[in-house]
């Protein structure tokens, strides 16, 4: 037993000697009996760069490390922690009863825990001011903010705005040297910019990648109701949302927001509010805790060639009032629907979504004016704008005449069985509780006359809808059963 043990460990030891033997040959210098053949890469030379590239290349390097240095300290981690309801059962709806689980459609709340990124913009005493998206922070009952040297404050909502996607929180520190970010000037923003993202993806704090800007002015995504983005190719994930999108000069220029992908990971489509359209609402936040936008009291929507072709605008930027709220600042103002808002307080109108950003950050109960198209002229109008409010943003009660016509081109017609020889505009999305929907209007009707007078384009239509001519309007409705005539509608 003792001679077996013996050659175990003189056997073992042999192995760790070995071991050790080979371990020391791996970190040794080469010999120079080992040949002129083996090479090993703490001997093989540096990559031979012409000088002039490499002071190019270094310049470049050393402009990317002193902006990761600057901002980074003003980029923090957003924790945040949201209060969600469920079905308290979720069998309750079957037809029999399991045993021990509770019948009902009761909910049942529970905590979900999430992370995003921010910005530090602004301070004020002790109290200073996180930028970051609304989806992030704006339902949170919890909130963290996690500085970059791993300190952790406690967070307040300050304000947030659902249309936006943008949130304020606040912290308190007595430290006065936390650094702020510094607000860059998103109009200047082009395509080919170099960019960089801040944040935290997939909580991996105080990363930075870079990019270009691929497109401004980018529409689109299914967070927010105001589409105006920049597009960057930079490498943003789930994490991301709320970081600081900088220029070469270190200055914020967008919020990172959403990303397009097929695989939920960044495939180079990332889209960032431009600073510019949020700048008013920080002021807004820290004094009011909400932001305030301006009503005008028109649905618009994009239209193509062919309708502008039928409206008498074709080639002519700008956006479209299909319908319009009546007793709104634009009806008060003169305003028709059927008009084509081509300017606005001496700015061209290049399309819709332009012209809902600058309506919705015109102050409330100051005059606007406008530049429209109407039966081919051009019009100048007043309108003082009101507060919008989500009353009078969803009344169709008001809408008028509460329905989009389109033009009867040969796709249209084909597709509802019209003969060639009928003339008119067709009924399209019919809006709840409107004037269209108490008239009886349905898709798909054909509406050939209004008061009597026909009507063969959508100029004719909204003509023959001139609130100035007339208060009460009937339609004259040609289907597969014929013609009728609507009731009256009476303003």
């Amino acid at each position: 037993m003792k001679t077996t043990t013996k050659n175990v460990i003189t056997t073992a030891l042999a192995a760790v000697l070995s071991f050790g033997l080979i371990s020391f040959s791996c970190a040794a210098k080469p010999s120079a009996q080992r040949g002129a053949n083996t090479a090993f890469a703490d001997t093989v030379p540096s990559a031979k760069v012409p000088e002039d590239s490499l002071k190019v290349l270094e310049a470049m390097q050393n402009a990317f490390r002193s902006i990761s240095a600057q901002v980074l300290p003003s980029v923090v981690e957003v924790d945040v922690t949201e209060k969600k309801t469920r079905p308290a059962n979720p069998f309750g709806d079957f037809p029999f009863r399991f045993f021990g689980i509770p019948q009902g459609s009761e909910e049942r709340e529970y905590e979900q825990q999430g992370l995003g990124s921010g910005v530090i913009i602004r301070r004020d005493g002790k109290k200073y001011y996180v930028l970051t998206n609304n989806h992030v922070a704006g339902k949170a009952t919890e909130i963290s903010i996690k500085l970059n040297d791993g300190r952790n404050f406690e967070g307040k909502l300050v304000g947030a705005d659902e249309r936006m996607d943008i949130a304020l929180v606040s912290f308190e520190s007595d430290d006065g040297s936390i650094p702020i970010a510094t607000l860059g000037d998103s109009d200047s923003v082009q395509t080919g910019d170099i960019c960089f993202a801040m944040g935290a993806p997939l909580g991996y704090s105080q990363s930075v990648t870079e990019g270009i800007v691929s497109a401004t002015g980018r529409s689109g995504g299914q967070i927010g109701s105001i589409s105006d983005f920049i597009q960057t190719d930079t490498a943003i994930n789930q994490g991301n949302s709320g970081g600081p999108l900088l220029n070469i000069y270190g200055e914020v220029i967008g919020i990172n927001t959403w990303i397009a992908s097929q695989s939920g990971g960044s495939q180079g489509l990332g889209f960032a509010i431009p600073i510019n359209n949020i700048k008013h609402a920080i002021d807004e936040f820290i004094s009011n805790g909400k932001v305030t936008y301006g009503w005008l009291g028109v649905s618009l929507v994009e239209v193509g060639d062919e309708v502008k072709d039928s409206l008498g605008v074709k080639g002519k930027d700008g956006a479209f009032a299909s319908q319009i709220f009546v007793d709104s600042p634009a009806f008060k103002g003169g305003m028709q629907a059927g008009d084509y808002i081509i300017e606005l307080n001496g700015k061209k109108v290049r399309n819709t979504d332009q012209l809902v950003r600058d309506v919705g950050s015109l102050p409330a109960n100051k005059d606007a004016s406008f530049k429209v198209i109407r039966g081919g002229k051009e019009i100048s109008l007043t309108v003082k704008i009101t507060e919008r409010t989500k009353e009078v943003s969803s009344g169709n009660a008001k809408l008028w005449p509460g329905f989009i016509p389109i033009p009867l081109t040969d796709d249209v017609r084909k597709k509802l069985e019209i003969d060639s020889k009928v003339e008119g505009v067709a009924v399209t999305s019919v809006q709840p509780k409107s004037p269209a929907a108490s008239l009886r209007l349905q898709e798909g009707d054909v509406i050939t006359a209004v008061n009597g007078t026909k009507v063969k384009s959508l100029s004719e239509f909204y003509a023959a809808l001139d609130l100035n001519k007339t208060k009460s309007i009937q339609f004259t409705i040609t289907s597969g059963a014929g013609s009728i005539t609507t009731g009256t509608y009476n303003f």
